[in-house]
């Protein structure tokens, strides 16, 4: 992925001469807000701050039963702190809990669900999305009118997950689990209570940097940096520079891609009525998030625009930023598995699409205004 990612963008500074202003168009704040994200829930991991979410799930007793505990944490969870920062905490549990049952060849079909759930999940909210996010605040609706517009999206999703998931489990009907939460948790360390406690209150601080959308972002990942210099920096070795990097590049190569005025002279004739499907299909190219920022300026149909892009989630692994952050979670605990994970993730990801591409589209012609 950093290797396409940085290809991409390297061959994007050819077609628009780098200048000042490309350093202007990237999204600081989703990096910063996603290097913030990953450094404090490592350290969550390595402290262990999960254990009460696996003491919940340890009441479930069927693969079922936890699988959508673990999917429709991610679905719920995502309407409120954004679809990457749901698997960031799902994912890593879901591999956690399914090592402690001795089931990790559902690992891969779980957490692809899981991602499909990231994406459906936060099109409800304004902020579930940085591309909700960016064309709410362009479009000028009111939240209330947003909210209604995206929930038959949201409700039939969820549905249709419980539906997979069923589908899944349907051999295992009363098959049980014996998930044993003192195992898998271990003891919480006393002489690490302070690293904890500053762990806590980082991440509540970074949910409300998120959710007020505020501008002094900046100011909360330098405070992130100090607390955690100051209680563990050995932490800082432990963040996944690798995805932010690749995070970095998709933006270069879409800010650049979008200045050209060729490209942008084409986009103008080509996207207005067509919407729903340009925003699907470009965002298998530069992803769903820089695609709403490209195709934004050329939209007639803005229901049309909106509903492509949180579609295009589940075509691909580039079709949204999220996928890319789940892909990554998989690989750092089974290297070499990457191969896998693309085929499961497409198979599953392509049947969700198929069912609610149709529905979307006709969906689309409801206007927001």
């Amino acid at each position: 992925m950093l290797l396409v990612s940085l290809t991409a963008a390297l061959i994007s500074l050819f077609i628009t001469p780098p200048d000042m202003s490309l350093l202007q168009k990237i999204d600081w704040h989703t990096l910063g807000t996603l290097f913030m994200m990953l450094t404090v829930l490592e350290g969550f991991k390595q402290e262990k701050l999960f254990n009460p979410l696996i003491r919940l799930a340890a009441n479930f007793r069927s693969m079922a039963g936890l699988s959508l505990f673990l999917i429709f944490g991610v679905f719920f969870s995502s309407m409120f702190v954004t679809n990457d920062v749901s698997l960031i905490i799902f994912v890593p549990l879901t591999i956690m809990l399914f090592r402690g049952v001795d089931r990790e060849e559902c690992i891969l079909p779980v957490i692809s669900m899981e991602n499909i759930a990231a994406i459906r999940g936060s099109l409800l909210m304004p902020f579930g999305s940085p591309q909700n996010l960016f064309l709410y605040q362009q479009s000028g609706t009111g939240a209330l009118n947003f909210m209604l517009h995206m929930s038959p999206l949201c409700v039939g999703s969820g549905i249709l997950l419980i539906v997979f998931v069923l589908i899944m489990y349907r051999k295992e009907k009363g098959k049980k689990i014996d998930l044993n939460a003192r195992d898998i948790c271990g003891e919480w360390e006393q002489d690490k209570k302070i690293r904890r406690i500053a762990y806590s209150i980082l991440f509540i601080m970074i949910l409300g940097t998120i959710v007020s959308r505020t501008a002094y972002w900046w100011a909360a990942v330098l405070i992130v940096i100090a607390v955690v210099f100051a209680v563990n920096r050995r932490l800082f070795s432990s963040v996944d520079y690798v995805l932010l990097l690749t995070f970095l590049c998709f933006f270069v190569f879409s800010s650049s891609i979008s200045a050209n005025p060729a490209i942008g002279g084409f986009l103008k004739k080509a996207v207005a009525g067509n919407e729903y499907f340009w925003s699907i299909g470009l965002s298998q190219i530069i992803s769903n998030v820089p695609a709403s920022i490209v195709l934004y300026p050329f939209t007639e149909n803005f229901a049309g625009l909106i509903y492509g892009l949180d579609t295009a989630g589940l075509c691909s692994l580039i079709g949204s930023l999220a996928s890319v952050i789940n892909y990554r979670l998989y690989v750092r605990d089974y290297p070499g598995r990457g191969g896998a994970f693309i085929k499961t993730f497409t198979l599953i990801s392509w049947a969700f699409f198929i069912i609610v591409v149709v529905p979307g589209y006709f969906l689309s012609f409801w206007p927001f205004f």
